[in-house]
């Protein structure tokens, strides 16, 4: 291995595209961002362009292959990682989408599934696959494009149509469309696919009226893929590790073996609590899914979603103009000596687990002639902290409290949000050397695909904490807080005739 030996890594999120090169022993010698526009055509629809997704990966992948050659850096290996659930069907003659992307926080389709589980068939499709009848995945999406988009199911049943989340569409523009593949961790996050068979659930392409023949192939994390076209970004590079970005994640915190437990703050919040071998059905409306699976070995997760925590900042910044960056929401939530009875509930895109409400908007609660800009800064930030700490008593619930957990995502660069979370939740907060856990893990993942790394263990001896937020908030102080924060949920699904879930 030479000293410019280095590992690609494109991370597709859900506002930006970034690329960024690794050296073998995980540092970050480079990054390259570009973002997106966000689309809302209608309540609770959120939309994305496949061609700007397309074309801002292009843009920093170059970039990076740029800055790799003036340096005299190797690619040796790619690795994608990516928004998962955001669901797209295209053409497979001219690879162009259909239909704009269906981003996983789209709630159109609640009343579908609704329908579903009044017919009883949410026991069974947990049972199958780990997850809820819920918009956030990505069947009822793929069922809507099927039967609204003109000539879809048409071109679907000819086998001239296919569907891929982000990372599949990615791989098959990459591969100059010769390759429909995606991995054990975003297919699992389909509701079409069986945990136990490790394949597409027959039963439940029928239940969704899904034609199989759209349907990518399987592979483990660290397989090999495809290699780039050489057309396309001007060097062949094999593609050998894909995982959704929850999942890439906790790979990249060294999260590989049983009872570890990260939890990534970015657009969303999600807790990923690794069970090991075994798939554990939850009974408090957490989520089964493939933690990693690398050549035959298989680990599952038990995750919590929350579908708006650094959303509700940028929401600050871009529609209510508060804030010019997200930073400042760390000066301003300190600037104040309590929270002074603000209460922000995010519900923008409705309430993840474990409510899984998708009837629910959000709401404000304490507001007086006193209430500005910090006020609701600090309501913000700490509504990701009451959030988390409703996964917590949930995995608790569910025998899995976790003792210390590893936090990555932009948000947790917030000194102030990172202490006041250890404080919430009564458990320590370990935070990484490189924040960038998400693109980190789909390089070691591509490291593993081309032999740079022999094992797993071998990348977890590469991780490193930077920070430990030990908890110091007092416990009726904390109680306090938290009941307030199940008011204000209380309090909004009364609003929106919602049976409450929390008393």
């Amino acid at each position: 291995m030479s000293e410019k030996t280095a590992l690609l890594s494109l991370d597709q999120g859900t506002t930006s595209s970034r690329a960024i090169i690794f050296s073998p022993n995980g540092l970050p010698l480079c990054q390259f961002q570009q973002e997106f526009a966000q689309s809302f055509p209608q309540p609770g629809w959120v939309e994305h362009d496949p061609e700007q997704i397309w074309q801002s990966c292009i843009a920093v992948l170059s970039q990076a292959i740029d800055y790799a050659r003036s340096q005299g850096f190797q690619l040796v290996a790619m690795g994608i990682t990516n928004q998962r659930e955001t669901t797209l069907i295209w053409d497979k003659t001219t690879g162009k989408a259909l239909y704009p992307a269906i981003v996983w926080q789209d709630r159109r389709t609640q009343n579908r599934c609704a329908q579903l589980r009044e017919q009883g068939y949410e026991t069974e499709l947990q049972q199958r696959t780990g997850l809820l009848l819920d918009p956030y995945f990505s069947a009822s999406k793929l069922q809507w494009l099927l039967d609204t988009v003109p000539s879809a199911r048409t071109l679907a049943e000819q086998n001239k149509l296919a569907f891929g989340t982000v990372d599949c569409f990615l791989i098959w523009r990459l591969s100059g469309g010769t390759v429909h593949a995606t991995d054990a961790t975003n297919a699992s996050r389909t509701s079409l696919y069986n945990l136990q068979r490790g394949d597409w659930d027959p039963e439940l392409l029928r239940l969704f009226n899904i034609p199989k023949q759209i349907l990518p192939s399987i592979k483990a994390c660290s397989d090999h893929f495809a290699n780039t076209d050489h057309t396309i970004l001007g060097i062949s590079l094999p593609i050998c590790g894909v995982a959704g970005d929850q999942q890439a994640a906790a790979i990249g915190q060294g999260c590989i073996s049983s009872g570890e437990v990260k939890c990534t703050h970015g657009t969303g919040s999600f807790m990923l609590l690794n069970t090991g071998d075994t798939a554990l059905i939850s009974r408090h409306r957490l989520l089964s899914t493939v933690a990693w699976k690398i050549g035959q070995q298989t680990h599952y997760g038990l995750e919590g979603s929350i579908f708006v925590s650094g959303a509700s900042v940028q929401w600050l910044r871009d529609n209510l103009k508060l804030i010019q960056r997200a930073a400042d929401t760390e000066t301003l939530a300190a600037s104040l000596d309590d929270n002074q009875g603000v209460y922000l509930l995010p519900a923008f895109t409705g309430l993840g687990a474990p409510h899984w409400q998708a009837n629910i908007a959000g709401a404000i609660f304490g507001l007086t002639r006193n209430t500005g800009p910090a006020h609701l800064a600090r309501a913000s930030l700490e509504s990701v902290a009451y959030q988390t700490r409703d996964l917590f008593e949930a995995m608790a619930a569910d025998g899995q409290l976790p003792s210390k957990v590893k936090v990555d995502g932009g948000m947790v660069a917030n000194n102030w949000l990172c202490q006041f979370m250890a404080d919430i939740c009564a458990t320590p907060l370990i935070r990484p050397k490189v924040l960038e856990t998400t693109a980190l893990g789909a390089a070691f993942l591509a490291g593993l695909g081309c032999g740079l790394y022999q094992d797993i263990q071998n990348v977890v001896k590469l991780t490193e904490a930077e920070r430990t937020f030990e908890p110091a908030m007092d416990t009726e102080q904390r109680l306090t807080l938290v009941a307030n924060w199940h008011r204000a949920i209380q309090a909004s699904f009364r609003f929106h005739n919602v049976e409450p879930t929390l008393e």
